[in-house]
C-alpha cells in the first residue's frame, strides 16, 4: 500500500514520488487543473495506438523535471489527471473492430449503414463520458483539459465549454479536420473541427501548420465569412524565408483571436522528428519551442485559455513521443493556468 505524499512533503527537486501525473501530489478533488484521459481511436484511418497514449503520458510524466523558467513553484499550480476509463478501453478495442470490418466494406464499393450506425454509436457515448466528465470538475469551477487517443476525443470538452460564453480556438496541426463525417463516421478524428463548428459560442477558428486538405475543407473556410482562419505550413514557411519574424507572425494569429481561446493540439502539426509515430504524420510542421511561443504569446497579449486538449500522441516503441507530449502537456497547463491569474507572474 502507498502513502500519499502531503504538499509540504512533496520534494520537486527529488525522483518522482507522488502517485499523480508529473509525480504531483495531488488528486483531483484537490487539484485546480483536472487531465481527463480519453484512450479512444476507433476511427482512425491510418496508424494506430494513439488509445495507449494516456497511460504512456502518465508513465513519461516522472521523467520530467518540474522548473518552469517562465512561472515559479509552477508544480504548486495543482494539475492532476482523472483516472483511466477501462470501459472505455475495451469500448474502443470493440469499436475499433467494427471499424476494420466496416472500412473493409468501404474498400470493396459496398457500405453497412447497420454498422456504421452502430459504430457512430458507440463513438457518442465516448463524446457523452467526456462531456460528463468536463461537466463534473468545470462544475467545481476547475479547469479542464483532455489528451486523447484520436483527435475526435476533445468534442464533448469543447461542447461543455460551450455552454458558457463565446470562444475561439486555436488549432495547431497538420490536418485541416474540416471532413463532414469522414467515411461516414460522425465523430471521426478527421471531422472534430467540421464539428466545432456546429457551436454557435465558437466564434473563430484559427488554424495553424494545415499542410494536408481537401478543397471541400478549403471551401468550408472560404465560405465561413473569416469566422475560420487558415495559416498553412506553406504559408508560414514564406513569411518567414521572406524574413518576417515568428513573433510578428504570432501577432497576426492572434490578431484573429478572441478574448477567450482554446487550443486544440494535434501532435502531428509538430515537425515529425518530434513525434514519429504519429497516426498520420506529414513532412513540416513547427517546432517545439516554436509553438510553445505562440502559445505563450496568447497569453502575454492577455487573453484567457480557457481549456485545451492534446491528442494523437502514439508512443512507439521508444516511447518518444510520449516524452515530447508530456512536455507539452506540463508546459501547456501552466501557462493556462497562468493566464487564469492562478499563479502570479514570475519572470514572463
Amino acid at each position: 500500500m502507498t502513502t500519499k505524499t502531503s504538499t509540504a512533503e512533496f520534494d520537486p527537486n527529488s525522483l518522482a514520488s507522488g502517485e499523480g501525473i508529473f509525480g504531483l501530489p495531488f488528486s483531483t478533488e484537490e487539484a485546480t487543473q483536472v487531465i481527463l484521459p480519453v484512450p479512444w481511436e476507433a476511427t482512425v484511418s491510418y496508424r494506430e495506438g494513439t488509445s495507449k497514449a494516456p497511460e504512456a503520458l502518465m508513465a513519461a510524466s516522472r521523467q520530467v523535471d518540474l522548473y518552469d523558467p517562465n512561472i515559479k513553484d509552477a508544480w504548486k499550480l495543482g494539475l492532476a489527471m482523472d483516472k483511466i476509463p477501462q470501459d472505455i478501453v475495451e469500448l474502443n478495442a470493440a469499436t475499433r473492430k467494427k471499424v476494420s470490418h466496416f472500412l473493409e466494406i468501404l474498400e470493396a464499393g459496398n457500405t453497412d449503414d447497420t454498422l456504421l450506425a452502430d459504430i457512430n454509436a458507440q463513438c457518442e457515448k465516448v463524446n457523452e463520458w467526456v462531456r460528463s466528465r468536463a461537466r463534473h470538475f468545470l462544475d467545481q469551477g476547475k479547469l479542464v483539459y483532455a489528451i486523447g487517443g484520436d483527435h475526435s476525443t476533445p468534442l464533448g470538452l469543447i461542447q461543455e465549454l460551450a455552454k458558457g460564453e463565446e470562444f475561439g480556438i486555436l488549432h495547431i496541426d497538420a490536418h485541416a479536420d474540416l471532413r463532414d463525417a469522414y467515411e461516414g463516421f460522425e465523430n471521426s478524428h478527421a471531422s472534430i473541427m467540421f464539428n466545432a463548428l456546429k457551436l454557435p459560442k465558437v466564434t473563430k477558428l484559427v488554424q495553424i501548420g494545415i499542410r494536408d486538405y481537401c478543397e471541400d475543407e478549403i471551401k468550408i473556410i472560404e465560405g465561413s465569412n473569416g469566422r475560420a482562419v487558415l495559416y498553412t505550413d506553406q504559408e508560414l514557411k514564406a513569411k518567414e524565408f521572406d524574413g518576417e519574424s515568428w513573433k510578428k507572425i504570432c501577432e497576426e494569429i492572434i490578431s484573429h483571436l478572441p478574448q477567450r481561446v482554446y487550443v486544440s493540439f494535434d501532435v502531428d502539426g509538430l515537425d515529425p522528428k518530434l513525434c514519429p509515430n504519429t497516426g498520420t504524420p506529414v513532412p513540416g510542421g513547427l517546432e517545439f519551442e516554436q509553438t510553445l511561443y505562440l502559445i505563450k504569446e496568447v497569453v502575454r497579449s492577455k487573453r484567457t485559455l480557457i481549456g485545451f486538449d492534446i491528442s494523437e500522441v502514439t508512443p512507439g516503441e521508444d516511447e518518444w513521443d510520449a516524452n515530447v507530449g508530456a512536455r507539452l502537456l506540463f508546459r501547456i497547463a501552466n501557462l493556462t493556468a497562468l493566464s487564469n491569474g492562478l499563479k502570479p507572474l514570475s519572470n514572463f
